[in-house]
C-alpha cells in the first residue's frame, strides 16, 4: 500500500512562510493537501495532477495567491509552499493520493485513498 509521510509543520508568526513535503513510497496520481482546524472539518487547500500540463492545481479560494502546490515527480515528493500566512491557517495538514487518473485533480476527499499522518501547523505571535 502506498505510504505518504508529510514534513515541514511549525510555528511561524502571521505574515510567515513555511514549506511542506509529502513524500510518497511510490508512484502517485493526482495529490492533494487538506488541512483540519481544531473543532473543524477537513477542508481541501490544493491539488495537482500528474501530468504537466495547463490547469493541473486547483486552489481553496482563501488559499490562492498565497499557496503554491508542486511536485517533484523523480523523488515521489509534493510540496506545498505557504506565504502569508494568517491565524486561520492554523490545523494539522495531511496530503493523500488518488487511486486511480483523473482529468482533474479535486479537492474532495472522498476522490483521495491514500493519506498520512498530518504535519501541524501553528500561526501565532
Amino acid at each position: 500500500q502506498l505510504q505518504l509521510v508529510e514534513s515541514g509543520g511549525g510555528l511561524v508568526q502571521p505574515g510567515g512562510s513555511l514549506k511542506l513535503s509529502c513524500t510518497a513510497s511510490g508512484f502517485t496520481w493526482n495529490v492533494a493537501w487538506f488541512r483540519q482546524a481544531p473543532g473543524k472539518e477537513r477542508e481541501g487547500v490544493a491539488c495537482i495532477r500528474n501530468r504537466d500540463r495547463p490547469g493541473r492545481t486547483q486552489y481553496k479560494d482563501t488559499v490562492q495567491g498565497r499557496f503554491t502546490i508542486s511536485r517533484d515527480d523523480a523523488k515521489d515528493t509534493v510540496f506545498l509552499q505557504m506565504n502569508g500566512l494568517q491565524t486561520e491557517d492554523t490545523g494539522v495538514y495531511y496530503c493523500a493520493a488518488s487511486p486511480a487518473y483523473s482529468v482533474a485533480c479535486t479537492l474532495d476527499s472522498q476522490d483521495y485513498l491514500n493519506w498520512g499522518q498530518g504535519t501541524p501547523v501553528t500561526v501565532s505571535s
